[in-house]
């Protein structure tokens, strides 16, 4: 039987892509260049990034937002979070279960499948989170909190063995 495991990935470039004034005109700006911003709740991947909206106006980009700069124009911005989030990737036939520790949101709803992602708190801590296939997500976690959530995490693997 594979194991749930807690792995920390390695830091990559995070971007909060902001969008405050006429979206409309942005996201056709976006889709002129190939690119559907996603909707809320779900994920895409363009030109190598993948794109996550957690918010009504705020997307989270991890990769090279180059290609996208340009086309916020003045109505948006993109500001490099990277090193103030650490990326964790829950893995194996209990990540969902474990997820539901010590958090609020229904990990567990086949709803929330592949290319979904979600905004929740786990343990007292903000967390968003995405769920890359049907069996891994991974969880944009505060820097601050990453290792205590981590340990819990940890410690709450051997109740779900029971």
């Amino acid at each position: 039987m594979t194991e749930t495991s807690v792995t920390p990935l390695p830091r990559a470039p995070l971007h909060a892509i902001e969008i405050w004034s006429n979206p409309a005109a942005v996201a056709t700006r976006f889709a002129a260049a190939g690119v559907a911003l996603p909707p809320m709740g779900r994920s895409v991947q363009a030109e190598g990034t993948l794109l996550m909206r957690f918010e009504p106006a705020v997307w989270l980009a991890e990769g090279d937002i180059a290609p996208f700069a340009e086309l916020l124009g003045e109505d948006g911005s993109a500001t490099p979070i990277g090193g103030g989030i650490v990326r964790v990737r829950l893995a194996g036939p209990g990540w969902r279960t474990l997820l539901m520790e010590g958090g609020v949101f229904d990990a567990e709803s086949p709803e929330f499948a592949p290319g979904c992602t979600a905004a929740t708190i786990i343990e007292h801590v903000n967390v968003r989170l995405h769920v890359e296939n049907a069996d891994a997500c991974t969880a944009y976690v505060p820097s601050s909190y990453a290792q205590a959530l981590i340990d819990f995490w940890h410690e709450a693997l051997p109740l779900l063995r029971g």
